[in-house]
């Protein structure tokens, strides 16, 4: 389905839109590409950040991260 919509843009956005036109994008598929890529990069980040509370919350990899980090303060040269 085809659906149009009317946007202004601002200073940043017309330039980001000029950036995308001299990729060869038609005016069309540049908004159309911006729109799929922020929404992609919006899940992703949430991904990530679900990602971290869930190993943030796990017990037993917290312990194994302080584990490693004491050996590698062990390892570390002398000053």
């Amino acid at each position: 389905m085809s659906e149009m919509i009317s946007v202004r843009l601002d200073e940043d956005a017309r330039r980001a839109l000029a950036e995308l036109e001299a990729t060869g994008l038609s005016r069309s598929e540049a908004v159309r590409h911006g729109l799929v890529v922020a929404a992609q990069r919006l899940r992703d980040r949430q991904r990530l950040i679900d990602e971290a509370a869930e190993l943030a919350a796990d017990e037993v990899d917290r312990a194994e991260a302080a584990e490693v980090a004491a050996m590698m303060e062990d390892l570390r040269a002398p000053w």
